[in-house]
């Protein structure tokens, strides 16, 4: 009978200890992603990933750098993100492909893609405008803050800076420039930008004669910027596994900046 007793409570333990564990998990993970899509003005379906903790908290719009796709570039992003109380949309744009794995899910459904079909980096804009409206059209009542990587950081300030209205901050990691970028380029957008703007790059970055333009003129007109001292390209300077350093100090001025405009 004794043994019975202490083998009772033995597994009561065990149940309540997992029951607790898997409480802990499922918090830890935050809320689930919803695959959701729509349709931009010239008819292209976008997908993408929506993370909702309620509508009147503030909403992260993420766009992925060339090449990439919304769960390659920022699964290892978004929890540190949900868990500061942000909803999150991260959306596959129509330039974009397989790089960090996962696959561009938009591309997937159109008959021809890549980047030799005509479509280049600033065609992808209306891509951004679209999810920006797609959360409006939702009821997300919370301030909304874009955030983007490479040359989907260039098209984030012209975003920004074309929506005042609507955006209250806006985050680049390694805005592109050059000749990809001549038709969409940023320069007029870093001056006309009215809404708080925060510019990051890695070091070997600010080798670049367009890198050092696009920071003073950012500075000039009272954005802040920020060189990560151990960094990659894009917003991948926020992940450890990538840099192969540590990445707090980055993730430090992001989250302040993140703070002051949420």
């Amino acid at each position: 009978m004794k043994k019975l007793i202490i083998l009772s409570i033995c597994i009561i333990t065990l149940v309540s200890a997992c029951k607790k564990n898997n409480e802990s998990t499922k918090s830890s993970k935050g809320t689930q992603a919803k695959e959701i899509s729509f349709k931009t003005e010239d008819n292209i379906k976008i997908v993408g990933d929506l993370y909702e903790l309620d509508k009147t908290s503030p909403v992260i719009l993420l766009f992925h750098q060339g090449g990439s796709n919304a769960r390659g570039e920022y699964t290892p992003i978004i929890p540190t993100l949900l868990e500061k109380g942000f909803n999150i949309l991260a959306i596959d744009q129509r330039v974009g492909g397989q790089y960090y794995g996962s696959y561009n899910r938009t591309l997937a459904n159109v008959p021809t893609h890549g980047y030799d079909d005509g479509y280049d980096y600033c065609d992808a804009y209306n891509n951004l405008e679209s999810a920006l409206q797609y959360v409006i059209n939702s009821g997300f009542t919370g301030n909304k803050i874009v955030w983007g990587s490479s040359y989907s950081g260039t098209l984030a300030i012209q975003l920004a800076a074309k929506n005042a209205d609507k955006i209250t901050g806006v985050l680049a990691f390694s805005p592109a420039a050059g000749n990809s970028m001549k038709d969409c380029a940023a320069t007029e957008y870093l001056e006309a930008i009215k809404v708080p703007l925060f510019l990051l790059r890695p070091p070997h970055e600010m080798e670049r004669e367009n890198a050092k333009a696009q920071f003073k003129l950012a500075n000039k007109n009272g954005h802040q910027t920020y060189v990560a001292k151990h960094g990659v390209h894009g917003s991948s300077m926020l992940v450890k596994e990538r840099v192969g350093n540590d990445v707090s100090d980055t993730w430090k001025v992001v989250n302040e900046f993140l703070e002051k405009i949420k």
